[in-house]
């Protein structure tokens, strides 16, 4: 299929990302142009928010990113309509959560991807993403398929820490049903970065919850599977998620143990876990925020580890991510400035 062909018979989606005062100029640069120009299937629209002041060049790069994108586009992809650009500016910093509900609101089309502007998404993403969930949810409709339409569809990531060319640990999860369902009570049934999902979908079950914590995405989760929204998850690592010893450190803490207390209380209380599943995560947390972050980033890779092996994926290896002629020149080692991982992905 020609890529002309996919785009005439696939809908158009909008591409959501929030940026906030800690993310530097070589990473937003790298998000936008890795979600865009470098798609073989780019978004139709991009809304950007921008969460409370920024520095001077993150400013200057939005200004100027409604007229930088046609120019991408009338260069490279002249048959290509080129991405409506929406930035939404707060003065003051509110929060994740309330950022997304803000870009949700902008978003014109029921599709939307999410992308956090410190990871970079690899060249095949939507081409891959976007095919499956449209036909996932056209064969729900036929009489040969009783499964309801996709909700909410993520893939595996594929972790980098300075040079994105290095390659890093896979984590995968379950793809669909029980299995699925078994392990959204443990932990996040989606990567949020990755994830493309129903803008309708998402505002039945209120958005993003903005008193959560640092879990906003796990919690929008919980409620949508409570509505018996539908999951689904490729093996292949389709976006390359930013770490480094500092996010080991924020998943530690009392602080965060705290968030955690809160949203398991939460679980609970909704119904979604039992007492005794209750007991076993605050414990199995517990443990975890308190132990030095040298045995919790061990502990971390053992267990992904080990869940990458029970799934028994294979994932197709990543295409090898390109710089691109519109990024600033990549450092090695560059993680200033790093976007705290959402909630549900950074506790792992």
């Amino acid at each position: 299929m020609q890529h002309t062909e996919r785009r005439d018979t696939l809908p158009p989606f909008s591409l959501l990302m929030a940026v906030y005062g800690g993310n530097s100029l070589r990473e937003v640069e790298r998000s936008v142009q890795s979600s865009t120009i470098e798609q073989v299937l780019p978004p139709s629209q991009v809304v950007i928010v921008r969460d409370g002041p920024v520095s001077d060049d993150v400013q200057r790069y939005l200004d100027t990113l409604p007229s930088t994108m046609s120019v991408w586009f009338t260069a490279e992809h002249p048959n290509e309509p080129v991405p409506d650009v929406t930035i939404v500016e707060f003065d003051e910093n509110h929060g994740l959560a309330h950022a997304l509900n803000v870009g949700l609101a902008h978003c014109t089309y029921d599709i939307v991807a999410r992308c956090d502007c410190d990871d970079v998404s690899l060249p095949n993403r939507f081409s891959t993403i976007l095919p499956q969930f449209v036909h996932r949810s056209n064969a729900a409709h036929t009489k040969t398929e009783s499964r309801r339409p996709i909700d909410v569809m993520g893939s595996a990531i594929r972790e980098f820490s300075g040079d994105e060319d290095e390659p890093g640990q896979i984590r995968i999860l379950p793809a669909e049903g029980d299995d699925l369902e078994r392990y959204a009570r443990m932990q996040s049934p989606v990567h949020h970065p990755s994830v493309v999902y129903r803008k309708s979908a998402v505002l039945d079950a209120g958005g993003y919850p903005e008193d959560s914590g640092r879990f906003e995405d796990y919690m929008l989760w919980e409620r949508m599977m409570l509505r018996h929204a539908q999951f689904l998850n490729v093996p292949q690592p389709l976006v390359l998620y930013r770490t480094n010893d500092a996010a080991y450190e924020r998943r530690g803490g009392k602080e965060m143990f705290r968030d955690e207390l809160r949203l398991q209380w939460r679980f609970v209380r909704d119904g979604f876990t039992s007492p005794w599943q209750f007991v076993r995560n605050v414990c199995l947390r517990a443990v975890y925020r308190i132990i030095p972050t040298s045995l919790r980033q061990r502990a971390y890779r053992t267990l992904t580890s080990r869940h990458n092996t029970e799934i028994g994926a294979t994932p197709t290896p990543p295409e090898p991510p390109h710089l691109g002629r519109h990024c600033a020149t990549r450092a090695a080692g560059d993680t200033d400035g790093a976007h705290t991982p959402s909630g549900a992905d950074d506790a792992r």
